[in-house]
């Protein structure tokens, strides 16, 4: 019975012993391991850069633009042949059958865009041109 406690007593000192050397590497192991891994954590995050869309201003077409497509849309929906446009004057020339149609499109002072249709021929013809041209330039201006 005299050798069980001497067994005992080694285990006792080897488990001293080395609980004693680990107990300080444990120590700084388990108090760096959280600073280190949020470093690689934190070093690998920053190199995942999102860039966000710019946002562009897309200008839209002036109202005279949009008025001259839209009356030149309108003629030609009524089967006027455009035979002439003077952007600078804002007149608009063409004709169908023997009707000479004429379309003036001006910028008034107060910014709005003034658009008016006229149908000229010999007497007898198409007197409702100019009314469906502008009907359509309506509907191309969406009202």
């Amino acid at each position: 019975m005299a050798a069980a406690p001497t067994i005992s007593v080694e285990k006792e000192a080897r488990g001293m012993k080395g609980s004693s050397i680990l107990k300080p590497a444990a120590q700084y192991f388990y108090l760096v391991w959280p600073v280190l891994l949020s470093i690689i954590v934190f070093t690998l995050l920053s190199g995942c850069t999102v860039y966000q869309p710019v946002p562009t201003y897309v200008p839209s077409p002036s109202t005279f633009d949009r008025a001259w497509s839209a009356a030149i849309g309108a003629a030609q929906d009524e089967g006027v042949r455009i035979t002439s446009e003077d952007r600078v004057r804002g007149v608009i020339s063409g004709s169908r059958g023997e009707q000479d149609v004429t379309i003036n499109v001006q910028t008034q002072a107060d910014g709005n865009v003034r658009v008016e249709f006229s149908a000229r021929g010999p007497k007898g013809s198409d007197p409702g041109l100019a009314g469906r041209m502008s009907r359509a330039y309506d509907r191309r201006m969406g009202r």
